[in-house]
């Protein structure tokens, strides 16, 4: 059974243009200071091998001065190495952020419950595993007039061994899961356990509307 976590497709494809956009950006970062380097802007410049041996004195003092440049980029990391490495990070985040709204998915197989997110997914057997429910909270239009905290149940199912795999109770598009995956979760967990009643009780009453 696939668990409705996620976003809908709308939101997953605008997810997937920002990363890749953010991506783009960060790669035009890292790119930038080889435009600059001796035969990459400006082909009128010799690299230092092509005037190794001749006198500084005797080169044009235009040639002089990018190879001069030249060797001092390469000596070490100067401003615009130091704007190619700020690149790097931000290219690096675009790709994770692409990969998260593009991969984000969850699964139920029988009792074991899988989790899938940018890079790599967990797998945790919830008849074996200790099972709690937590939350975290989602702020909507901060710093304005509008802005409204959220309050989104999770499952957090923690193996022998210390393998945690936490599988976030809203539906796409819901403040909660289907009642019947829901239920599904309540199934897989072990007998007796009070999480598995809780999430039926959810199941049951989706809108919270029954009188404590």
């Amino acid at each position: 059974m696939r668990l409705s976590i996620g976003a809908p497709p709308v939101a997953k494809a605008f997810g997937v243009g920002f990363g890749l956009v953010f991506a783009a950006a960060g790669a035009g970062f890292a790119l930038l200071p080889l435009g600059f380097l001796p035969g990459g802007g400006d082909p009128s410049c010799p690299s230092p091998d092509e005037v190794s041996g001749i006198p500084p004195s005797l080169l044009p003092p235009e040639v002089r001065d990018c190879v001069a440049e030249g060797e001092w980029l390469f000596a070490g990391l100067g401003p615009l190495h130091l704007l190619g490495l700020v690149g790097i990070p931000v290219f690096l985040l675009g790709i994770y952020l692409a990969l998260k709204s593009l991969r984000t998915a969850a699964w139920l197989d029988g009792t074991r419950v899988s989790v899938r997110g940018a890079l790599r997914t967990r797998t945790v057997d919830l008849a074996a595993a200790e099972i709690s429910v937590g939350a975290y909270f989602l702020k909507r239009n901060a710093d304005t007039a509008a802005e409204t905290v959220e309050r989104v149940p999770q499952l957090v199912a923690r193996e022998p061994g210390g393998r945690n795999v936490t599988v976030p109770l809203r539906g796409i598009g819901s403040p909660q899961l289907p009642e019947a995956e829901l239920r599904a979760l309540a199934d897989a967990i072990r007998p007796g356990s009070p999480v598995a009643a809780q999430l039926r009780a959810m199941a049951d009453d989706p809108l919270r509307l029954r009188a404590p």
